[in-house]
């Protein structure tokens, strides 16, 4: 009985030892502070009604060619709307989805597909960033001539789906 209870103590205490010697493992470096700010674009005149309609115009084509049902937004650089579409039968819940996609990309200047992979990676901290904040591809914003216009949000089928919807319309912003 001596024997088996001395081994349990032995097994106790190597687990508590390695298990010392793992939880003082380095922590990893830090990544490079980058001497630029990252999707640092200016502002420019907000996106009109005109525009918005030859945006909204091409990712519902793209979504016709695909037999895709979307919800499609339009927003200006303060993530208003300016235009809204829902396609027949598009799922109803994704409308305030595609606003909030745009709304994310016009306010933070980047694509929402970033957020998403954040998420994906573990860095939950981008839900403290906004409220509204929309972390699922197919948000994007819209630069013309170097400068934020707006953003465009697509939903209602997967995530990939929803990004080729606006990133056709997106692609047509120079």
């Amino acid at each position: 009985m001596r024997s088996v209870i001395s081994f349990a103590l032995a097994a106790c205490a190597a687990v508590a030892i390695s298990s010392q010697a793992l939880a003082q493992s380095p922590t990893p470096a830090p990544s490079p502070v980058p001497e630029k700010m990252p999707f640092d674009i200016p502002y420019g005149m907000s996106i009109g009604v005109d525009k918005a309609k030859e945006l909204m115009a091409a990712a519902e084509a793209e979504a016709k060619k695909h037999s895709w049902k979307m919800n499609i937004a339009v927003v200006d650089t303060n993530g208003e709307p300016v235009l809204f579409e829902r396609m027949e039968g598009a799922q109803i819940a994704s409308g305030a989805i595609s606003i909030n996609k745009a709304r994310t990309a016009a306010r933070f200047r980047r694509e929402t597909r970033l957020f998403f992979n954040a998420y994906e990676s573990g860095h939950t901290y981008v839900s403290t960033l906004d409220p509204t904040l929309t972390a699922s591809p197919g948000g994007f914003p819209l630069v013309e001539n170097g400068k934020l216009i707006g953003a465009i949000g697509c939903s209602g089928g997967t995530g990939d789906q929803d990004a080729v919807t606006c990133k056709a319309a997106a692609d047509l912003v120079k």
